[in-house]
């Protein structure tokens, strides 16, 4: 059961490398209405976005891009609930899976 959790991992990677490359490029539901609203330029990010639009920077072909953008936020995600997980769940519980 303890490596239970690579497969899982495993297997959400291969989805996010294999999918991630199909999705839209159509601006979601905020961008859409900031656009049709005509006020999508007067916007500024807050936060300096380490994958911007979805696409690893440094990278030509856009649909590697978008994959490598997918694997490496599925595996932050994955690190970020997985820690999460230690420091909720007692001690004994977390030490038997």
């Amino acid at each position: 059961m303890k490596r239970n959790w690579f497969w899982w991992l495993l297997a959400a990677l291969l989805i996010a490398a294999l999918l991630s490359p199909l999705a839209s490029s159509h601006p979601d539901g905020l961008e859409r209405v900031a656009e049709d609203k005509e006020f999508l330029e007067k916007g500024y990010s807050v936060l300096r976005s380490p994958i911007p639009d979805y696409l690893f920077p440094g990278v030509e072909h856009e649909g590697l891009a978008t994959a490598l953008a997918g694997i490496i936020g599925t595996v932050l995600t994955f690190g970020v609930m997985v820690g999460i997980g230690r420091l909720v769940l007692p001690r004994s519980r977390s030490q038997k899976s």
